[in-house]
Protein backbone atom coordinates (compact mmCIF):
# COMPACT_ATOMS: atom_id res chain seq x y z
CA UNK A 1 0.00 0.00 0.00
CA UNK A 2 2.87 2.51 0.94
CA UNK A 3 5.05 1.87 -1.96
CA UNK A 4 1.89 2.25 -4.22
CA UNK A 5 0.89 5.40 -3.09
CA UNK A 6 4.06 6.39 -3.04
CA UNK A 7 4.89 5.88 -6.20
CA UNK A 8 1.87 7.58 -7.02
CA UNK A 9 3.12 10.78 -5.54
CA UNK A 10 6.51 10.34 -7.11
CA UNK A 11 5.10 10.25 -10.83
CA UNK A 12 2.38 12.89 -10.35
CA UNK A 13 5.04 15.59 -8.62
CA UNK A 14 7.20 14.48 -11.65
CA UNK A 15 4.74 15.30 -14.17
CA UNK A 16 3.56 18.73 -12.49
CA UNK A 17 7.18 19.66 -12.59
CA UNK A 18 7.91 18.90 -16.00
CA UNK A 19 4.53 20.69 -17.12
CA UNK A 20 5.50 23.99 -15.02
CA UNK A 21 9.12 24.16 -15.88
CA UNK A 22 7.43 24.35 -19.63
CA UNK A 23 5.94 27.07 -18.63
CA UNK A 24 8.83 28.81 -16.41
CA UNK A 25 10.88 27.85 -13.84
CA UNK A 26 9.28 30.59 -11.17
CA UNK A 27 6.20 28.98 -11.94
CA UNK A 28 5.10 27.27 -8.40
CA UNK A 29 2.29 24.81 -8.62
CA UNK A 30 0.95 23.57 -5.24
CA UNK A 31 -0.78 19.59 -5.46
CA UNK A 32 -4.07 19.21 -3.23
CA UNK A 33 -4.97 15.41 -3.20
CA UNK A 34 -8.60 14.93 -3.38
CA UNK A 35 -9.39 12.26 -0.47
CA UNK A 36 -12.69 12.18 -0.95
CA UNK A 37 -12.91 8.59 -1.93
CA UNK A 38 -10.13 7.24 0.30
CA UNK A 39 -9.38 6.26 3.63
CA UNK A 40 -7.95 7.30 7.03
CA UNK A 41 -5.03 4.94 6.60
CA UNK A 42 -3.99 5.61 2.70
CA UNK A 43 -4.59 9.51 3.43
CA UNK A 44 -1.98 8.97 7.09
CA UNK A 45 0.28 7.18 4.11
CA UNK A 46 0.33 10.03 1.46
CA UNK A 47 1.37 12.22 4.54
CA UNK A 48 3.99 10.15 5.62
CA UNK A 49 5.36 10.42 1.91
CA UNK A 50 5.12 14.23 1.92
CA UNK A 51 2.03 15.02 1.00
CA UNK A 52 0.04 18.08 3.14
CA UNK A 53 -3.16 19.48 1.35
CA UNK A 54 -5.86 17.22 1.01
CA UNK A 55 -9.32 18.41 -0.27
CA UNK A 56 -13.04 17.06 0.71
CA UNK A 57 -16.34 17.78 -1.36
CA UNK A 58 -18.64 16.82 1.73
CA UNK A 59 -18.69 18.70 4.36
CA UNK A 60 -19.96 16.07 6.41
CA UNK A 61 -16.75 13.94 5.45
CA UNK A 62 -14.03 16.83 5.74
CA UNK A 63 -15.59 17.16 9.53
CA UNK A 64 -15.20 13.56 10.19
CA UNK A 65 -11.73 13.73 9.13
CA UNK A 66 -10.06 17.09 10.49
CA UNK A 67 -11.43 15.30 13.51
CA UNK A 68 -9.84 12.02 12.64
CA UNK A 69 -6.62 13.45 11.43
CA UNK A 70 -6.03 16.08 13.90
CA UNK A 71 -2.47 15.25 15.37
CA UNK A 72 -1.37 15.65 12.16
CA UNK A 73 -0.71 19.28 10.48
CA UNK A 74 -2.53 18.68 7.47
CA UNK A 75 -4.24 21.56 5.08
CA UNK A 76 -8.02 21.20 4.25
CA UNK A 77 -9.76 22.23 1.44
CA UNK A 78 -13.47 22.00 0.84
CA UNK A 79 -13.89 21.75 -2.98
CA UNK A 80 -17.70 20.30 -3.28
CA UNK A 81 -21.09 22.60 -3.84
CA UNK A 82 -21.84 23.96 -0.21
CA UNK A 83 -25.49 24.00 0.33
CA UNK A 84 -26.90 26.62 2.64
CA UNK A 85 -27.74 24.65 5.55
CA UNK A 86 -24.11 23.45 5.76
CA UNK A 87 -22.15 27.17 6.06
CA UNK A 88 -22.04 27.13 10.16
CA UNK A 89 -20.42 23.51 10.19
CA UNK A 90 -18.54 24.40 7.38
CA UNK A 91 -17.10 27.85 9.03
CA UNK A 92 -16.67 25.58 12.30
CA UNK A 93 -13.95 23.25 10.07
CA UNK A 94 -12.23 26.46 9.50
CA UNK A 95 -11.06 24.98 5.83
CA UNK A 96 -7.83 26.88 4.70
CA UNK A 97 -9.47 27.20 1.02
CA UNK A 98 -12.85 26.74 -0.24
CA UNK A 99 -12.75 26.24 -3.98
CA UNK A 100 -16.08 26.69 -4.95
CA UNK A 101 -18.47 29.85 -4.40
CA UNK A 102 -20.28 29.65 -6.88
CA UNK A 103 -22.80 32.69 -6.96
CA UNK A 104 -23.30 36.39 -5.21
CA UNK A 105 -25.99 34.03 -3.27
CA UNK A 106 -23.67 31.84 -1.80
CA UNK A 107 -21.12 34.32 -0.83
CA UNK A 108 -23.62 36.92 0.42
CA UNK A 109 -25.07 33.96 2.89
CA UNK A 110 -21.32 32.66 3.70
CA UNK A 111 -20.29 36.29 4.28
CA UNK A 112 -23.36 37.08 6.72
CA UNK A 113 -22.36 33.81 8.92
CA UNK A 114 -19.15 34.80 8.91
CA UNK A 115 -19.70 37.80 10.19
CA UNK A 116 -21.73 36.65 13.09
CA UNK A 117 -19.02 34.28 14.22
CA UNK A 118 -16.47 37.06 13.80
CA UNK A 119 -14.25 34.66 11.67
CA UNK A 120 -12.80 34.88 7.62
CA UNK A 121 -12.63 32.77 5.19
CA UNK A 122 -10.40 32.21 2.19
CA UNK A 123 -12.16 31.53 -1.13
CA UNK A 124 -11.76 31.10 -4.50
CA UNK A 125 -14.80 32.18 -7.30
CA UNK A 126 -15.97 28.85 -9.59
CA UNK A 127 -16.46 29.62 -13.00
CA UNK A 128 -18.08 27.61 -15.49
CA UNK A 129 -15.66 28.09 -18.45
CA UNK A 130 -16.87 25.29 -20.33
CA UNK A 131 -20.85 26.25 -20.39
CA UNK A 132 -21.48 22.81 -19.00
CA UNK A 133 -24.71 22.23 -17.58
CA UNK A 134 -23.18 19.72 -15.13
CA UNK A 135 -21.34 22.30 -13.61
CA UNK A 136 -21.77 24.71 -11.00
CA UNK A 137 -19.94 28.26 -11.35
CA UNK A 138 -19.96 31.87 -12.51
CA UNK A 139 -20.10 32.16 -16.65
CA UNK A 140 -17.01 33.79 -17.90
CA UNK A 141 -19.05 36.62 -19.19
CA UNK A 142 -20.08 37.56 -15.51
CA UNK A 143 -17.56 36.29 -13.20
CA UNK A 144 -15.36 39.17 -13.12
CA UNK A 145 -18.26 41.83 -12.43
CA UNK A 146 -19.34 39.18 -9.27
CA UNK A 147 -15.49 38.69 -8.01
CA UNK A 148 -14.97 42.54 -7.86
CA UNK A 149 -19.19 42.40 -6.09
CA UNK A 150 -17.75 39.87 -3.50
CA UNK A 151 -14.73 41.78 -2.76
CA UNK A 152 -16.97 44.45 -2.35
CA UNK A 153 -19.34 43.65 -0.57
CA UNK A 154 -18.42 40.88 1.43
CA UNK A 155 -15.91 41.76 4.15
CA UNK A 156 -15.37 38.61 6.05
CA UNK A 157 -14.62 36.55 2.53
CA UNK A 158 -10.75 36.99 1.21
CA UNK A 159 -11.11 36.62 -2.36
CA UNK A 160 -7.69 34.43 -3.63
CA UNK A 161 -8.55 33.62 -7.03
CA UNK A 162 -10.64 31.43 -9.19
CA UNK A 163 -11.23 27.30 -9.54
CA UNK A 164 -12.69 25.71 -13.13
CA UNK A 165 -13.13 22.72 -13.80
CA UNK A 166 -11.96 21.27 -17.27
CA UNK A 167 -14.39 20.97 -20.16
CA UNK A 168 -16.04 16.98 -20.26
CA UNK A 169 -15.34 17.06 -24.06
CA UNK A 170 -11.39 16.81 -24.80
CA UNK A 171 -11.52 19.07 -27.70
CA UNK A 172 -12.82 21.95 -25.69
CA UNK A 173 -10.82 21.52 -22.55
CA UNK A 174 -7.70 23.85 -22.84
CA UNK A 175 -10.17 26.57 -24.37
CA UNK A 176 -11.71 26.46 -21.09
CA UNK A 177 -8.50 25.94 -18.78
CA UNK A 178 -7.31 29.60 -20.92
CA UNK A 179 -11.01 31.29 -20.46
CA UNK A 180 -10.38 30.39 -17.05
CA UNK A 181 -6.85 31.62 -17.09
CA UNK A 182 -7.56 34.94 -18.98
CA UNK A 183 -10.44 36.18 -16.20
CA UNK A 184 -7.91 35.03 -13.39
CA UNK A 185 -4.90 37.20 -15.08
CA UNK A 186 -7.44 40.33 -14.93
CA UNK A 187 -8.44 40.42 -11.05
CA UNK A 188 -7.59 42.56 -8.35
CA UNK A 189 -4.84 40.78 -5.85
CA UNK A 190 -6.04 36.91 -7.26
CA UNK A 191 -3.00 34.96 -6.36
CA UNK A 192 -4.49 30.95 -6.96
CA UNK A 193 -5.74 29.79 -9.95
CA UNK A 194 -7.07 26.31 -9.84
CA UNK A 195 -7.60 24.26 -12.53
CA UNK A 196 -7.02 20.44 -13.62
CA UNK A 197 -7.89 17.28 -12.22
CA UNK A 198 -6.31 13.62 -12.70
CA UNK A 199 -7.01 13.84 -16.53
CA UNK A 200 -5.66 16.88 -17.27
CA UNK A 201 -3.76 18.72 -14.52
CA UNK A 202 -0.68 18.84 -17.00
CA UNK A 203 -2.64 20.76 -19.81
CA UNK A 204 -4.24 23.03 -16.94
CA UNK A 205 -0.81 23.66 -16.08
CA UNK A 206 0.53 24.85 -19.23
CA UNK A 207 -2.15 26.88 -19.47
CA UNK A 208 -1.68 29.22 -15.99
CA UNK A 209 -2.95 26.87 -13.09
CA UNK A 210 -0.70 27.45 -10.02
CA UNK A 211 -3.08 24.48 -8.05
CA UNK A 212 -4.15 21.63 -9.26
CA UNK A 213 -6.23 19.12 -7.54
CA UNK A 214 -5.44 15.41 -8.35
CA UNK A 215 -7.21 12.35 -6.87
CA UNK A 216 -7.74 9.29 -9.11
CA UNK A 217 -3.97 9.38 -10.56
CA UNK A 218 -3.00 9.34 -6.43
CA UNK A 219 -5.21 7.05 -4.61
CA UNK A 220 -6.86 5.07 -7.66
CA UNK A 221 -10.30 6.38 -7.33
CA UNK A 222 -12.43 6.78 -10.04
CA UNK A 223 -14.18 10.24 -9.22
CA UNK A 224 -12.75 13.46 -8.13
CA UNK A 225 -13.60 17.37 -7.96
Amino acid sequence: MKQLLEENLDIVIQNIERARLSVSGHHIVKLVAVSKYSDIKSIKTMYECGQRAFGENQVQQLQERVLDLEELPLEWHFQGSLQKNKINKLIDIKPTLMHSLDSIELATALDERLKVKNLKMNCLLQINSSNEDSKSGLSCEEAKDVYQEILERCKNINLKGVMSIGAMDKNLTQKSFEDTYKIYEKLPNASICSMGMSSDYELAIKCGSNLVRVGSSLFGNKNEQ
